[in-house]
């Protein structure tokens, strides 16, 4: 079956969920479009998630995907927490900022029992997860709701591993992407490959519809990915410069500017690898630090540092996540964007 079949779109497109930089209204002019609109939920409560649904209903009868992570959160190492703030402290101090005042943030919540409860009452139409799938009494109930699943593939290892256990179509997860990377059986960075490398690897090991995510975000590059095979692509990068996203002025002003050329893979902002701008902290701390802590616990440090730069209208510490060819966004309509996008299935 083909992608547009399996999950009842026009076009084998599907934007990426972007959490904290979309909500429902982006997802919407996209689905509109005639191509899959993503829904990023792992920033929602239930009663978050319920009331972003009902508003997403009210503006687009098309078929859209609910995204959510299946992280198995880290406990908290109070050791670690007091060397990752020791390692800010300059930065604590430069904004005046006392760290014992900084309280834990809500951070990012795995895939639960309490939104599965919310799918079976909305029936989405397709749902997808970051960082492997949800444990298997939870996936089975997202497949009783009729939903679609898919999940994103760094290696052609863990594809294999999402097709054994029942996923409809995997993403492959190119290293060019923005925002977290999707690994979940290995967290060896050095296994991670490129789009165009990964892509034709998962095509020839799998039986489901692959589609190829990173680094895509113009019609030429929605035609090579078609040519070694994908089923579809996925496109996130090129959506944040959208009216309907929610991506700040900053963020917006640096993809629009030179900085967008360089990018890299940081675990500052989260504890785990995600590709961002390159900005002051990442220049100064190096991307990668051993002392943040892990996934989602290196937030709540440096959240505070985040807010008080963005006050004085700078990114330096605000993850500005964007794709290596964040370069080429511009602010297009999503729909505009859309079309644009889809003429590379007929080039």
């Amino acid at each position: 079956m083909n992608l547009t079949s399996l999950l009842a779109i026009d076009h084998p497109l599907v934007q990426a969920p972007m959490a904290g930089s979309q909500d429902h209204r982006l997802t919407a002019a996209v689905s509109n479009a005639g191509a899959l609109g993503s829904l990023p939920c792992a920033l929602f409560d239930a009663t978050t998630l319920d009331a972003e649904l009902v508003a997403l209903k009210g503006l687009t009868q098309r078929p859209f995907n609910l995204n959510f992570f299946c992280h198995t959160p880290v406990a908290a190492d109070a050791s670690q927490e007091a060397a990752w703030r020791e390692t800010l402290a300059p930065y604590y101090e430069e904004f005046g900022i006392d760290p014992s005042s900084i309280a834990a943030g809500p951070g990012r919540q795995p895939f639960s029992a309490e939104m599965a409860e919310v799918l079976e009452a909305h029936r989405p139409a397709v749902v997808s997860f970051h960082f492997g799938l949800p444990q298997r009494e939870l996936l089975a109930r997202v497949k009783a709701t009729g939903a679609k699943v898919l999940s994103s593939a760094t290696t052609v290892e863990e594809a294999l591993w999402l097709e054994a256990n029942g996923v409809d179509a995997i993403i492959a997860q190119g290293l060019e992407a923005g925002g977290h990377r999707g690994h979940f059986l290995n967290m060896d960075i050095s296994d991670q490959l490129g789009t165009f490398a990964l892509l034709p690897q998962i095509v020839q090991a799998v039986n489901v519809p692959v589609i190829a995510a990173g680094g895509i975000a113009t019609a030429q590059g929605v035609r090579a990915a078609m040519a070694l095979g994908a089923a579809g692509v996925q496109v996130g990068t090129a959506y944040l410069s959208c009216p309907e996203a929610r991506t700040s002025a900053i963020h917006r002003a640096m993809l629009a500017s030179p900085a967008a050329r360089y990018t890299a893979l940081t675990n500052l902002f989260s504890g785990r690898p995600a590709r961002g701008i390159l900005n002051r902290v990442m220049r100064e701390l190096g991307p990668i630090s051993p002392a943040a802590p892990g996934f989602p616990l290196a937030t709540t440090a440096i959240a505070p540092l985040r807010s008080k730069a963005e006050a004085q209208g700078s990114g330096d510490f605000s993850p500005l996540w964007a794709g290596q060819n964040a370069s080429l966004c511009r602010p297009l309509g999503a729909a505009e964007l859309t079309r644009e996008l889809v003429a590379g299935f007929d080039l």
